[in-house]
């Protein structure tokens, strides 16, 4: 199976060893990639140990699972890294679909690492201007994700 963080090589040489801790992450590449398959797979768990150990406890598993259900991650991006000693940043785009529509996650984020193993820091949404070119979709319109119910029931 194609791992999930797009890089063209199987999970099982890919992210799926960084996940299950039978390899570290050798940068901060590497986590971030496996962080976003962590997400595809549900492994909250995983995604909260790759957390430097201050922001853990922000981190609400239940919270993020229950968002994380409604997302179909589709695909990740990397447009940018940089590593220099103990610190390095990834700049990423991660697409997925909720509630019907396609949206995009741009983030750069920022890795530490301590005691030989990398841990996210933290990361910075860049914002990006959305245009809907169609035409616009009233309330009591079908909704086009193709549920059948109204827009305003659904997606709307």
């Amino acid at each position: 199976m194609e791992c999930p963080c797009r890089s063209g090589r199987e999970f099982e040489a890919c992210c799926g060893p960084i996940i299950a801790g039978e390899i570290i992450a050798p940068d901060p590449e590497a986590l971030m990639r496996s962080r976003y398959t962590a997400f595809c797979r549900d492994e909250m768990d995983y995604l909260q140990g790759t957390m430097v150990e201050e922001h853990r406890p922000e981190f609400n598993v239940p919270d993020v699972r229950r968002w994380n259900r409604d997302i179909t991650w589709q695909n990740l991006e990397i447009l940018e890294t940089s590593a220099d000693g103990d610190s390095g940043t990834v700049r990423f785009r991660a697409s997925f679909r909720h509630k019907g529509g396609t949206q995009t996650l741009t983030e750069n984020s920022r890795f530490l690492r301590r005691d030989g193993r990398w841990f996210y820091l933290d990361g910075e949404h860049e914002t990006e201007t959305v245009r809907n070119e169609g035409p616009k979709i009233g309330r009591n319109d079908p909704c086009p994700c193709g549920s059948g119910k109204k827009f305003k029931k659904c997606c709307g």
